[in-house]
């Protein structure tokens, strides 16, 4: 069984591997995650880190496909494409946030299970 404090340290460098995401959208979000990954020595929190770290690299890879083309899109149509694909983004920016909070939710409530995205493809 884990001391308090252990616990509570798994809960804080577990969450912030996960909620990282609503710092930025540069290379300072991932950056927590990879640091924690190497930092940290249990295998729960690695574990979320390197969750995390998949989760910013599936946010980033899908954001690409569905903005590159509502951009040209939207350059082309003078901003009617960005208006007409505004549920798409919205929706993207739902599941992104509602993901994140279920993780650190997640985190908080059962520190001693690595928490799994939903079709996240792991690439690391």
């Amino acid at each position: 069984m884990l001391s308090t404090s252990n616990t509570d340290r798994r809960k804080l460098l577990s969450a912030l591997s996960h909620g990282s995401i609503f710092f930025s959208t540069t290379l300072v979000s991932i950056g927590i995650p990879i640091a924690i990954y190497f930092i940290a020595d249990d295998s729960v929190i690695r574990s979320n880190a390197k969750e995390s770290i998949n989760f910013h690299l599936n946010v980033w890879f899908w954001a690409t496909v569905i903005g590159v083309p509502i951009g040209i899109l939207s350059f082309i149509t003078f901003g009617l494409g960005g208006i007409l694909f505004f549920p798409v983004v919205a929706l993207g920016f739902l599941i992104h946030w509602g993901l994140t909070i279920w993780a650190l939710l997640h985190c908080f409530s059962q520190p001693d299970v690595p928490f799994r995205y939903p079709f996240t493809f792991r690439i690391f």
